[in-house]
């Protein structure tokens, strides 16, 4: 046990003083929200809106075309269609409805939307969505049915969903999918990064001949188990780093926008409205935040990341400690163990809407899915995303799944890192699992 610790000592510290970890862990935050902050700015800034114009000779929509999305709507008189095509040309507007004057608003005519440079098909059904519902109060009209029977008839009855113990409502539900997918995702990300590191460490010292050296001092299990445990705590530390800043920078971004000038909001169209309604979304997002279990997620978070990242780097070490020189031999090794990291994010998808389906009760107990499931379920709560005795089967049996993994992966490792010349395949490493020492 002592001299694991040592190589974990070893591994951790000489990770952490590259300085490829100080860029990896305060540059990517920065370049995540350097890159939200450009699309944010070119979002707000951006002048990509489609301009239709809308030459209505038949009175159809009396001047008025709500505006969806990117598209915008301009009313124009006394063009015709040679006109409206000139005007593309001068790219005045990226397309045009034209209405003739005995347009007939019960019939089933076509109206043609003419364009210049293609849209999109999300634009597509923005502009037809506009002009089906004006064209729908517009027919309810002509069977003489009043503008306040129709908005009766399209008074919508506020829905709410809630659990029987009347505790989760439908917020709170949207809130915990999201939660669940960055958890599961993140978990998932972790699974392949800190993996892969693993298994090209194990294959550095294979290759240097380093490996010959320490096995002449440490078992090869220790050696296995120290460079494991040295890269989970440094990956361990990144991820508290990254919680650290993300919790500064959510303190921080509030405060700033609370010492704005109030006069100069004030002066800006709809100002004042505008930072109500953001103080009232603020309270409701509050309010949902604070209706997530965190001291059920969080410890539940940091079981899964670990017991996930022990199960699938002691596989990743195995394979590195069989490969050779060639990386090819490493990419045909790893692909039965990446295939249940993925369809563990595929079942994680299904999971954070249906978190009681079959294939998610069966992805969040798998041990080799379960690490990334689970946590999709988690962030519902319990009753109402897993039940107790599913969480703790589901944890004994990753810690199981955890042993076994290690396990197996000690007896390849003993034999691979010390093997050479001889191309690695699955056959010849299960022999070395269950050969007799």
């Amino acid at each position: 046990m002592n001299k694991t610790w040592i190589v974990a000592q070893r591994e951790f510290s000489s990770r952490v003083k590259k300085k490829t970890f100080l860029l990896s862990t305060i540059l990517l935050p920065l370049v995540i929200f350097a890159f939200y902050a450009f699309m944010i700015y070119f979002s707000v800034q951006g002048n990509d809106d489609l301009k239709i114009a809308v030459a209505d000779n038949a009175n159809l929509f009396n001047g008025k075309l709500e505006a969806k999305g990117d598209v915008n709507f301009s009313f124009v008189t006394d063009k015709d269609t040679a006109s409206l095509n000139r005007q593309i040309e001068k790219k005045a507007f990226n397309g045009y409805i034209f209405i003739p004057a005995g347009y007939n608003v019960l019939s089933a005519d076509t109206l043609s939307i003419v364009y210049g440079k293609t849209i999109g098909v999300i634009s597509q059904e923005r502009i037809k969505s506009a002009i089906n519902k004006q064209l729908e109060q517009k027919r309810l009209l002509a069977f003489h049915i009043t503008q306040q029977q129709l908005d009766s008839v399209q008074n919508r009855a506020k829905i709410e969903f809630q659990s029987v113990t009347g505790k989760g409502k439908g917020d709170k539900s949207k809130f915990a999918e999201a939660v669940g997918f960055i958890s599961g995702f993140l978990i998932y990300i972790v699974l392949f990064i800190y993996g892969t590191m693993v298994m090209r460490g194990v294959m550095e010292e294979k290759v240097n001949r380093i490996a010959e050296v320490i096995v002449s001092s440490v078992k090869p299990f220790q050696l296995m188990m120290g460079k494991i445990t040295g890269i989970g705590a440094v990956g361990l530390v990144q991820f508290l780093i990254w919680i650290i800043l993300g919790i500064i920078t959510m303190t921080i971004i509030p405060l700033l926008m609370q010492g704005g000038d109030p006069a100069a909001a004030q002066n800006i169209p709809g100002g004042a409205g505008a930072m109500a309604t953001a103080s009232q979304n603020t309270s409701a997002l509050g309010a949902v935040v604070a209706g997530i279990n965190w001291a059920l997620l969080l410890p539940c978070f940091l079981f899964y990341f670990l017991g996930g990242y022990l199960l699938y780097s002691s596989l990743f070490a195995a394979v590195g400690s069989a490969v050779n020189e060639d990386p090819q031999d490493a990419q045909s090794l790893t692909l039965p163990i990446i295939m249940p990291i993925i369809f563990g994010i595929v079942i994680m998808t299904k999971a954070v809407n249906n978190p009681f389906s079959g294939l998610s009760v069966f992805g969040s107990l798998f041990p080799l899915t379960s690490p990334i499931v689970m946590m999709a379920r988690i962030a519902h709560g319990i009753p109402d995303g897993v039940t107790v005795w599913e969480l703790i089967l589901s944890m004994v049996f990753l810690i199981v799944g955890f042993i076994g993994t290690t396990w197996l992966a000690g007896k390849i490792y003993r034999t691979g890192i010390l093997m050479y010349g001889k191309k690695p395949t699955w056959k010849e490493m299960w022999k070395w699992a269950f050969r007799k020492a």
